[in-house]
């Protein structure tokens, strides 16, 4: 079953097109790894899905459980389940991380049909999680990603994926600016996550977290579009030779 269908997309940014004709299905379950030179429209992509305010989508469709993604406000697409980690986590201070994560929890609870969780049962559930990951409860008294190092605000990402539970991840370069114990805990927190209803797509352009996060398809753009999709000896191939290894007829 596709959790994400993707067909002919256009996408514009201040009126240049960084997206031109792009196809891509995700069935449940799938974990789909993205790579490509810089500025081929990967972190646009995931923009696009996300309902980003800069992105201007000017052609194709996108179904998300065979409902219209495009005519969806960011917010209710993160309800209906779609969760970004960002390359580069804001900082917003002044708003408390337990505070964050628990309106966060609860607003898509609500939008769902299900009962709030008050704050008993919400500090239960989140310092389950940050025992289970090896967090310092201290992040739960600090202001959102405010001082954070980019390991940590990666871990608080994690933190929420985990809390939020969502049926599509996207992660736009989420090995950025981790150390190898970093990255090896969130590769192994969102395996958690893996449990054959959850789909992830990795943007990266590194082989090192697909060590973590074995991707069952991996594609690679050019000019706006998928060129090339396979399995993960395409990584190899781009490891070993680099794009030029990599021919631009689709397969």
């Amino acid at each position: 079953m596709n959790l994400l269908e993707i067909d002919n997309l256009k996408v514009n940014i201040n009126d240049k097109e960084i997206i031109n004709g792009l196809n891509l299905k995700i069935d449940k379950g799938q974990v789909h790894a993205l790579m490509g030179q810089n500025g081929c429209g990967k972190s646009t992509l995931a923009k696009a899905i996300t309902g980003h305010f800069a992105i201007n989508v000017t052609g194709g469709s996108i179904k998300y459980k065979n409902l219209d993604l495009l005519n969806m406000e960011p917010e209710e697409r993160a309800n209906r389940g779609i969760f970004m980690s960002f390359q580069s986590p804001r900082e917003i201070p002044g708003v408390n991380n337990l505070y964050f994560l628990k309106t966060s929890l609860n607003l898509k609870r609500e939008f769902n049909g299900q009962e709030e969780l008050n704050s008993a049962q919400m500090l239960k559930k989140i310092k389950t999680l940050t025992k289970e990951l090896g967090i310092d409860d201290k992040v739960l008294k600090r202001y959102v990603n405010d001082g954070f190092s980019g390991g940590e605000k990666k871990t608080n990402e994690l933190l929420q994926m985990l809390l939020l539970e969502p049926d599509l991840i996207i992660l736009d370069e989420i090995d950025s600016g981790l150390d190898i114990d970093a990255l090896k805990r969130v590769g192994e927190g969102i395996n958690r996550l893996l449990d054959g209803k959850t789909s992830v797509l990795i943007i990266t352009h590194y082989k090192r977290v697909l060590d973590y996060i074995k991707p069952d398809v991996v594609h690679v753009m050019a000019g706006g579009k998928i060129v090339k999709t396979g399995d993960i000896s395409i990584v190899n191939i781009l490891e070993d030779k680099g794009y030029g290894g990599i021919d631009n007829a689709s397969s």
